[in-house]
């Protein structure tokens, strides 16, 4: 583990200046962590701030940029036009989208390249955005260095980053059907309702929105202590504030791609 972290310092120190993605997560404050080590003031991290991501994710995000110490700035970044219909291959156009502007970026402020968190757990998975990153040129500094999750997590707990236990999240898209126009109503109901169970102690979370129902995932062993939870109506009552006609908790708990289930299951 250790031979790969020095194997990563070796690799973005070939860089001259280097833009990281930056969403605040395990892997990208890693990566920030290592670059601003490495690089100093020719490192900078880069928030993308969209309708899709979660307010609170961008507040979080500038929050571990300040306890890094890094230079960090965040883009505000509208609809991505071609998205709007949820399509299956949402990932691949909003990556393309997102990391072509970056790189516009990172040109017009002098850096010389473009970095993102892809570790090698995440070869293991379908993730059609990384055909977008391998075409622009995107760096992969962590997955060139060999380095897993669990490795990241346990060198940022080396390094006491706050984020070593964090748990993973992804844009308020993934929790709607494919295929149908994402009214932005619903878009932020996701987003308050996520925010909220995450501010009642219930981080490793997905609220799937399906026609005005909020089905709730998470890992079994949350779910029952979520059912024991004193403050269960309460929660209840929040989510139906924000609009939603039912609350209902998913029992076979958190898992990837449980929208692209329901939606094979319905053809």
């Amino acid at each position: 583990m250790y031979k790969k972290y020095e194997r990563l310092v070796e690799i973005i120190g070939s860089y001259d200046s280097l833009v990281v993605a930056f969403s605040g997560g395990v892997d990208s404050s890693f990566l920030l962590k290592a670059a601003h080590d490495v690089l100093g003031e020719k490192a900078i991290g880069i928030t993308a701030s969209t309708p899709y991501i979660a307010d609170w994710e961008v507040k979080d995000a500038i929050c571990i940029a300040d306890e890094i110490g890094a230079r960090h700035e965040v883009v505000e970044k509208p609809w991505i036009e071609a998205i709007r219909e949820n399509p299956k291959n949402r990932c691949y156009l909003c990556k393309h989208a997102l990391f072509s502007s970056l790189l516009e970026v990172a040109h017009q402020k002098g850096f010389s390249a473009v970095a993102e968190g892809s570790n090698v757990d995440d070869t293991k998975e379908y993730r059609p955005g990384r055909v977008a990153l391998g075409e622009l040129g995107i760096k992969t500094p962590l997955l060139d260095a060999g380095l897993t999750k669990d490795e990241i997590r346990a060198l940022s707990k080396d390094m006491e980053l706050s984020t070593w236990d964090k748990p993973s999240y992804a844009c308020l898209l993934t929790r709607f059907p494919y295929g149908k126009t994402i009214d932005e109503t619903a878009l932020g109901m996701v987003g308050m309702a996520e925010g909220y169970m995450i501010e009642q102690g219930y981080g490793n979370i997905r609220v799937r929105y399906e026609e005005g129902l909020a089905r709730i995932e998470m890992p079994q062993s949350h779910a029952i202590h979520l059912l024991k939870d004193q403050r269960l109506s309460e929660m209840c009552a929040y989510f139906k504030s924000l609009g939603f006609l039912h609350v209902t908790l998913d029992l076979e708990g958190y898992r990837h791609n449980s929208v692209a289930e329901s939606l094979s299951l319905r053809a």
